[in-house]
Formats: structure tokens, sequence, C-alpha cells
């Protein structure tokens, strides 16, 4: 008999970056040990944030054999998959829903694996662990945010919840050319891009697409005032510290696609992309001048181009935003799963979810009936 144990890990430091990945937590830029490291010792993550390291490890023999990133939260800020309601209800009844147990990347609402294991059984000792944690720490629950299709149908069998979101999502159909992704398009969408494209170029300046050792130190300068803007609007405060930029252009800016218009010899506006196997994955932009459509040429269109480029299956452009829908982003399902420790609240939940499901099926369907494509060119 083989035996099966999970342990948990109060920093990513605790284990070695090859055992990490090699359970396949390599194949996504996000799920790897470089990027969890890059946030825990940037302290974006930990003391002070609400987001303490609680990462799962499974070993079979003692050798490592799947992994999770987990977090205690005391908060549900930087997620994605929005719980605030579930929060007030519950502690309005008299419980106490935080701190939590949440199975994510801190920030980052792109689909990849979270129970990161080749084996199913393994996979499945990772919930149970997750469960085990809540129940056995007082937690009101478990989250597993993000997770892959296959993931969340392993979840709904061992008794989780699973819950249904949407996004938008750029589908390679193995263009040559950006003109041939237009040519996909109705006549007055291909029409529209090609307007909103030449206003954009026209802002005064011109625009890079830097990755590698294209990208300098003092980029990150410039995209930190970007990021800074944004993030102050969007959350109050940026999750981020600056030195999560340095680390990252450290160890990472071979996974960096950075985005940069430039005008009078310095960067005006970027776009922060991060490079996946199968996907281009948006994550931050942000500007110091306001110029028609330059949003999403940065954002958006230049993300396509690249894509096309480099044989990239995919660009997941973030969470959220319809508007993407004119500029070639299909609706895209995305999952969550979800343990909830008191059964009364379970069976609220998994009654709203139910509910919630099924709106979120029809949203997809007429949102697809919406798209920009001509009929019948995104057939098989």
């Amino acid at each position: 008999m083989s035996e099966l144990t999970v342990s948990v890990l109060p920093a990513i430091s605790g284990i070695e970056p090859a055992l990490w990945d090699g359970c396949g937590a390599g194949a996504n830029p996000f799920t790897t040990h470089r990027f969890l490291t890059a946030l825990e010792e940037s302290g974006s993550v930990g003391e002070g944030t609400g987001w303490h390291p609680s990462h799962l490890v499974a070993r079979l023999d003692g050798q490592v054999a799947g992994v999770a990133p987990c977090y205690l939260k005391t908060h549900s800020q930087g997620e994605y998959i929005f719980d605030h309601a579930w929060a007030q209800a519950y502690e309005r009844a008299g419980g106490r829903y935080y701190p939590k147990l949440q199975c994510a990347v801190p920030f980052t609402p792109a689909t990849g694996p979270r129970l990161i294991s080749a084996k199913p059984q393994v996979q499945a000792a990772l919930l149970q662990a997750m469960a085990q944690v809540a129940r056995q720490s007082g937690l009101s629950g478990a989250h597993v945010t993000f997770c892959t299709e296959a993931e969340a149908r392993l979840g709904e069998a061992a008794g989780f919840l699973s819950r249904a979101s949407e996004q938008f999502h750029w589908l390679n159909q193995g263009y040559g050319s950006f003109d041939d992704f237009l040519a996909q398009l109705s006549s007055r969408k291909r029409k529209a891009i090609r307007k909103e494209r030449e206003r954009a170029q026209a802002f005064g300046g011109s625009i890079r697409s830097l990755t590698g050792d294209q990208i300098r130190p003092g980029h990150w300068d410039a995209f930190w005032i970007f990021y800074q803007d944004t993030g102050g609007r969007k959350w109050g405060r940026p999750y981020l510290t600056r030195a999560f930029f340095d680390i990252l252009h450290r160890t990472m800016r071979d996974d960096c696609l950075l985005v940069l218009a430039e005008r009078d010899g310095r960067p005006v506006a970027g776009a922060l992309n991060l490079i996946g196997r199968e996907a281009l994955y948006g994550r931050y932009w942000g500007c110091t001048e306001d110029h028609p459509f330059l949003h999403f040429e940065l954002c958006y269109h230049r993300a396509i181009d690249w894509a096309i480029a480099h044989g990239i299956p995919r660009v997941e452009a973030g969470a959220q935003g319809e508007h993407k829908l004119a500029r070639g982003y299909l609706p895209t399902q995305t999952h969550s799963l979800h343990w909830v420790r008191d059964e009364g609240f379970h069976r609220a939940i998994a009654d709203y979810l139910e509910r919630e499901r099924a709106a979120v099926g029809e949203e997809l369907a007429l949102l697809a009936e919406m798209g920009p494509f001509r009929r019948g060119a995104l057939s098989p």
C-alpha cells in the first residue's frame, strides 16, 4: 500500500523550486515557484496583507507528488470571484466568515491548475486536505478559484460546490496575421477596429512590445507609476509592491511581454502580459496621458498581434469587460469550487449557485450571439 500524506507550508521557500514546478506548476507562469516567490519576497502577500501562505504539499511514499497554492485569507479582496455577500450573510447569522482557506494565485484572475499533480488520487487528497484544514482550524470554508474544468468536476465529486463565472478570451484559429483575424469579422466590426487602431497609433509617439532582455530596469519605474494610478482608482490601493516588479525583472522577464507607448522619449502608457505555454495573459495597464483608444491598442490588439506572431493559442485579457467582445474576445466560462463547514450555509449557497449557473449559461449564450464574427466564421 502506498502512503499518501499532505502537509502545510507557511512559505513557498520551504520547498525546492524543481520539486514544486515538477508537479506541473511550471506549465502556467502564475503557479511557478518563481512567481509565488516574487509575491512573498516582495511583501505583496504575507504579514499585514490578509494573504497568509499556507501551501499544501502532497507526498506519495515520501516523494513530492502534488502541490496547491493556498492562503489563509482575512478578507475577500484580490480574488475576482466575489463572495462578499456570503460573508455578510454568514456574519449576520452569527458566524465568523474570516479567516477562510483560499486556493488561488493572489490578484490573478487567470485559469490554471490548482490541484497540481499528474495523479488523480493526489489531486483528490489535496481537496480533502483543504476541507480538513478548514474543519480542524475552525475556518468557515475552503475555496478554489479559477481552477480548470477538469478540477471543477473532481471537486464536485469530492463534495465541493462548483461555481461558474465568465471572462472574455481571444482564440487563435491559426491566423497568419491580424488581417487574417479581421477577415473573419463582420464588415462593420472589421472597419471599426481598423479605424480604432489608426486613431490609437496616431497618439503622437511609438509603441513597442518588449520581452526578455529588451525590458530594462528603468521600464519598471514607468510601469510602477502606471500600475499605481490604475490600482488606486480600482481598488483603493495597489495590491503589488514596488519590489515585486524588481523581482519579476530579475527572475521572470523572459515570461513577460511589456507593451509600452512612448512619446517624446518617455513612456506614457503600458500594458503587462505574462507568457504561458497555452495562453498570453493580460494583467495590468496604466497611463499618464489619455489618448483615444490607446488602452484597447496596448491591451487587446497588440496582444493579438503578438499571439499570432508567436503561435500562442489564446489570449486571456483579465476579468470582466464586455467591451472586449467587439474586439474579438469571446465569452468563456471559468470555474471555482467552494466547501463550507456549516451544513445549513452549505445548502443555502448550493441553492444560490444552481440558479447563478443557469443565469451565467444564459448570458454566455446571449453574448456569443452578439459576437463580432461573421456567421459561420468560427464553425469547425
